[in-house]
């Protein structure tokens, strides 16, 4: 699976060499990996050459020459980038703090900073990449299993969970009743699901109705 037992990783986006610096060496004294860029640039043609395998976060300021900050959010969001993100800026105030709230931001801090407020805030946002990647990784494991269905299987479970009994689901596809318990039977196998309740919870998941 990918990401399992990767290292976590911290990316750091800020114009500021002092503040680059400063980040990189708080994180490496507390063990955890971190790679630094001068502009959003930088870390985008980086991040195409190597995206982190497993559980990261990104640690942006917001006014820099350039693409602010917050155009990048915006960018990342278009991208579908799903790097939970942690906004610092020399120059903060409350509409702003909205604003990157409302773009997902996991907190917005304003420089200086205390050490222990970014760690929390960096830990918190690594755990809900870790949670976003595991939920993925059980998503693409329920598709995979869903896709090695055959097509008579699949129409079968679809009837299921629509409350059709048996011998409706065999009129609509025009099969025997037998053939309906048989092929529900080895569906319910490959699905790994063992109940009408979870099946249903399956599908949902699946968006297929």
């Amino acid at each position: 699976m990918q990401g399992q037992g990767a290292e976590a990783r911290v990316y750091v986006i800020d114009d500021d060499a002092s503040v680059r610096a400063a980040v990189e060496d708080l994180l490496a004294s507390v063990g955890l990996a971190v790679d630094a860029f001068g502009s959003t640039r930088d870390f985008l043609a980086h991040w195409e050459q190597a995206p982190s395998q497993g559980p990261a976060c990104l640690v942006l300021d917001i006014r820099m020459p350039g693409q602010s900050g917050m155009e990048f959010r915006r960018q990342m969001l278009e991208l579908d980038l799903r790097l939970p993100t942690i906004f610092i800026t020399g120059h903060g105030d409350i509409p702003m703090s909205v604003e990157a709230m409302k773009m997902g931001a996991v907190e917005f801090l304003t420089k200086p900073f205390r050490d222990q407020c970014l760690l929390d805030a960096i830990q918190a946002a690594i755990a809900q990449d870790r949670e976003r990647r595991a939920q993925d990784a059980t998503q693409d494991a329920l598709r995979e299993r869903w896709q090695s269905l055959s097509r008579g299987e699949q129409q079968v479970l679809v009837g299921v969970v629509r409350g059709q009994l048996n011998k409706q689901i065999a009129a609509d596809l025009e099969v025997s009743e037998i053939t309906v318990k048989v092929r529900r039977a080895q569906a319910m196998r490959k699905m790994q699901v063992r109940t009408l309740a979870d099946l249903v919870r399956a599908l949902e998941r699946l968006e297929i109705r």
